[in-house]
């Protein structure tokens, strides 16, 4: 059977990386190892959560989207951002400001993701309510989180809720209030603005469905940059921008922790941090944690907020959209808010296609399609394991020991890669042949 490969926004280069080991220890699902004196990617088990880019101190790590000026091959160009992107902004900047500003880099129109929360707010509780005997039911807001139930907690794919995410919900709905005003859908071009990594993956190649409704992703950074350029070098505006739609209170927090959990029904809890997520699923794995009936788990430290393509420190993103709350009602007293959302006139349309197909789990470590040949594999891990020293180091190439045994098993390694095996077995000329596979020639030049 042909092997799916995820797509990848994470890219490494490799002229840059210095093979310091710092990406492969912080990496929750094991994909990156050490050769030749450089980082690499294992594709089948990366989920693009970003913590490899975090750690990295020579910036060797990079996120690809597309090319900014694709916008221009269409007729309306829809900029689908998240409410964090306005957290991004000093407190002075409107949001219907920024709108401006966005407009002026070339798009026609500006839609927010979270318009479409409060219909899938409704279907996530009918959802929750016809199947009683999945618990908990986990939310499908996160593709980074997704991915990682896919590989690392396979057993729990079936407890993901198959329900598309607001920022396809929002691209369908738009598209279509679009072709009713006159558009051809080839003139449309609808690109999401990300906060992440993991949700360019999910566009490129979305899990449960077969294509996705948005054309382009852009770095949330780089529109940030550019936008807020024009502010600081007090441009004049040359767009005119009519009275936009007002997101409801609830639907500017959505894409923070809690957001999401807050209005469903039952027992719910909201976790966020990819190792608190880790730490939460193993917890439900294990039947450690039970009696939930829905959770919220997001990759990110204060969720969307927190994302590696923000530029605004989360927490102050956070107050900002707090903020917002609190210009809103004051300007529905005021009676300056449109009621009527665009929205609200596909109900129907939305709720018709809302659904996703099955999650498959991906395990990342499928020794065997046969089964008694991948017993005989565990055994002989387990092996292994009993001569490798077991403090993990990194000299390998690969994050612990107990990969090291894995990826000897599968061929990929030699017990002699190992540092502590490579001094005990006294061959003297062989040790210098398995290091420089692993960490490069260039490296041991240095030393001589």
């Amino acid at each position: 059977m042909e092997e799916q490969v995820f797509h990848h926004a994470l890219t490494i280069l490799e002229d840059v990386c210095v093979g310091c080991t710092h990406c492969i220890k912080v990496c929750p699902t094991e994909a990156l190892r050490v050769h030749d004196g450089k980082a690499k990617l294992l594709s089948n088990r990366c989920i693009d959560c970003g913590n490899c880019m975090q750690a990295c101190p020579v910036n060797a790590i990079i996120i690809k989207h597309d090319d900014f000026n694709d916008i221009f091959k269409y007729k309306a160009r829809v900029a689908l951002i998240s409410s964090v992107l306005i957290g991004q902004f000093p407190r002075h900047h409107t949001s219907r400001k920024i709108y401006s500003g966005i407009l002026e880099q070339g798009f026609t129109h500006v839609y927010e993701v979270e318009h479409s929360a409060g219909i899938l707010t409704e279907e996530i509780n009918r959802y929750v309510a016809q199947h009683p005997t999945i618990r908990p039911i986990i939310s499908s807001f996160c593709p980074a989180i997704v991915r990682l139930i896919q590989v690392r907690f396979p057993s729990l794919a079936e407890n993901i809720m198959l329900l598309k995410a607001p920022l396809d919900l929002a691209a369908l709905s738009y598209k279509k209030e679009l072709i009713e005003r006159g558009y051809a859908p080839e003139d449309i071009g609808i690109f999401y603005v990300t906060p992440c990594a993991a949700k360019i993956a999910a566009v490129k190649s979305p899990v449960g469905e077969k294509h996705s409704p948005i054309d382009g992703v852009i770095n949330m950074d780089l529109i940030f940059n550019k936008v807020y350029s024009g502010f600081k070098k007090e441009q004049k505006s040359t767009c005119i921008v009519p009275e936009k739609e007002q997101l409801r209170p609830e639907e500017m927090l959505w894409s923070l922790t809690g957001g999401e959990a807050k209005y469903i029904n039952g027992r719910c809890l909201s976790i966020d941090g990819i190792s608190n997520a880790i730490d939460f699923l193993e917890g439900i794995e294990n039947n450690d944690i039970t009696n939930f009936d829905f959770i919220e788990v997001r990759a990110c430290d204060q969720s969307c907020a927190g994302g590696i393509l923000t530029t605004a420190n989360r927490f102050l993103t956070c107050e900002r959209l707090e903020e917002r709350i609190i210009r809103y009602e004051s300007d529905r007293e005021q009676g300056k808010i449109i009621n009527n959302k665009t929205i609200d006139k596909h109900t129907h349309y939305i709720k018709e296609n809302i659904s996703i197909e099955k999650i498959e789990p991906r395990s990342m470590l499928k020794l065997d399609e046969d089964i008694e040949i991948a017993m005989q594999k565990m055994e002989k891990i387990r092996k292994i394991r009993t001569f490798l020293p077991g403090i993990d180091c990194g000299g390998c190439g690969t994050p612990s020991c107990k990969t090291l045994a894995e990826d000897i098993v599968q061929g990929k390694a030699h017990t002699s890669d190992c540092i502590f095996i490579q001094t005990s077995l006294n061959v003297p000329k062989d040790q210098p042949i398995r290091a420089e596979k692993i960490w490069g020639t260039d490296r041991f030049r240095k030393l001589t």
